[in-house]
């Protein structure tokens, strides 16, 4: 069997390379900030930066707030500075994330979802660009906070434990670096603005890199959050084929049928479940769903053939 881990779904993460968008609308000046309160975690860590090193010391910032206690700077330096670079780059961040077993959620690139997240407890670590678009100057900081009132962005930024800055200042470079944001939340909470397609993406890169346990954790907590979607249960089912769990692969697979009934490849993986456990009938019966499904497919469309040879 071939497991499947949602190329397209994991496409959303690749956030590296940014684009343009100092030509876009300022967001703050249709923000109703009336909709918001007033919001500081005043509780969230500080870890004063050296040279270059915001990206260890931000990420350092949001991993203790998920409760990995023992997360240093000096310990995510080796895996997300890139000395060339004098800095570091959004996917070394998201990766080192995964490596201490957290999903970390891009969130959409929009004020309204950044305060949002506040409001839930959740710290934003974000990407700004402090120089211009044509001369950047990349920071990366963590928003702990927003008084609508005053309209006022604070957050924990370089050597400084709580920087204020207008709200319209804060927009300025957060534009420039293309409103990128991350949340990352302990294993098994959903951040209060995710979105199935995006959320589910972070947690297929978990799984790719098999690191089960988280995984599992965020396709149970997206059931529990999106039960009408079919994924969760389809990584499910991928997770405990992989694990040699195939009474439990089944089970998820078919609850995954219940919820998307028009899906060629969920039935191909049941009947690569079914098989491991000597159901040949039901697998064949599997395989022949998933064909007439997809019949010019060319996985799916020879699934009987596949299935019948397969030992």
């Amino acid at each position: 069997m071939t497991a499947r881990f949602f190329p397209m779904l994991i496409a959303l993460l690749g956030l590296s390379i940014l684009t343009g968008c100092a030509s876009a609308p300022m967001q703050h000046r249709t923000l109703n900030t009336a909709e918001f309160t007033p919001v500081e975690l005043v509780n969230t860590p500080f870890f004063p930066q050296d040279a270059y090193q915001c990206g260890p010391a931000a990420l350092a910032t949001v991993l203790v707030v998920s409760g990995v206690d023992d997360m240093t700077p000096d310990v995510l330096k080796p895996q997300v500075y890139l000395p060339e670079r004098e800095g570091s780059l959004q996917p070394e961040l998201l990766g080192a994330a995964r490596r201490a077993d957290r999903i970390p959620y891009p969130i959409q690139p929009q004020l309204a979802a950044l305060f949002t997240e506040l409001e839930a407890g959740h710290p934003v670590l974000v990407l700004q660009n402090l120089g211009v678009q044509r001369w950047p100057r990349w920071h990366y900081a963590v928003v702990i906070g927003f008084d609508p009132q005053r309209e006022e962005v604070i957050l924990r930024s370089g050597t400084t434990e709580r920087e204020v800055m207008s709200l319209r200042r804060f927009e300025q470079t957060w534009q420039l670096g293309a409103y990128w944001g991350v949340v990352v939340t302990e294993p098994g909470q959903i951040p209060a603005t995710a979105e199935p397609v995006r959320y589910l993406a972070a947690v297929s890169a978990l799984e790719q890199q098999q690191r089960f346990d988280t995984a599992i954790k965020g396709y149970e907590a997206a059931l529990r959050r999106w039960p009408r979607e079919y994924t969760p249960a389809f990584g499910l089912g991928n997770i405990a084929y992989q694990q040699g769990r195939y009474a439990d692969a089944e089970m998820h697979y078919y609850h995954a049928t219940e919820l998307a009934a028009e899906e060629p490849v969920i039935y191909f993986n049941l009947a690569w479940a079914l098989l491991r456990q000597g159901k040949r009938d039901e697998a064949m019966l599997a395989a022949e769903i998933a064909q007439m499904l997809a019949p010019d497919h060319d996985r799916y469309g020879n699934a009987v053939a596949v299935i019948e040879s397969a030992d």
